[in-house]
């Protein structure tokens, strides 16, 4: 039976020339978060666990959004407080605008 899959597979490589041949961006990508993982079992309590995967969620965010996660970090910290709570959804990253000068 896997045979058959293994097949299919290779005959979808052969047959379109966008399927990469092996899946080592995709392991490159998830190396990260594995260390996190990892790095995060020291974290030092259950709150101190969930405030390191508040920011990493927040990093790693950006990241997908293509935002320097330290530049955006930087600004979000300066303008989380003054800014309108009915407005929040502006300093999330797949929004985010750095503010003017």
């Amino acid at each position: 039976m896997r045979r058959v899959g293994l097949e299919r597979e290779i005959a979808q490589f052969v047959d379109d020339g966008r399927v990469a041949i092996d899946n080592n961006p995709a392991e490159r990508a998830l190396r990260p978060v594995v260390l996190t993982r990892q790095n995060a079992l020291f974290a030092g309590s259950d709150a101190g666990g969930e405030t390191f995967a508040d920011a990493m969620t927040l990093i790693e965010t950006a990241k997908l959004s293509g935002l320097n996660p330290q530049a955006y970090l930087a600004d979000l910290l300066a303008r989380i407080n003054d800014h309108p709570n009915k407005r929040l959804d502006d300093l999330l990253p797949w929004n985010w605008q750095p503010a003017t000068a």
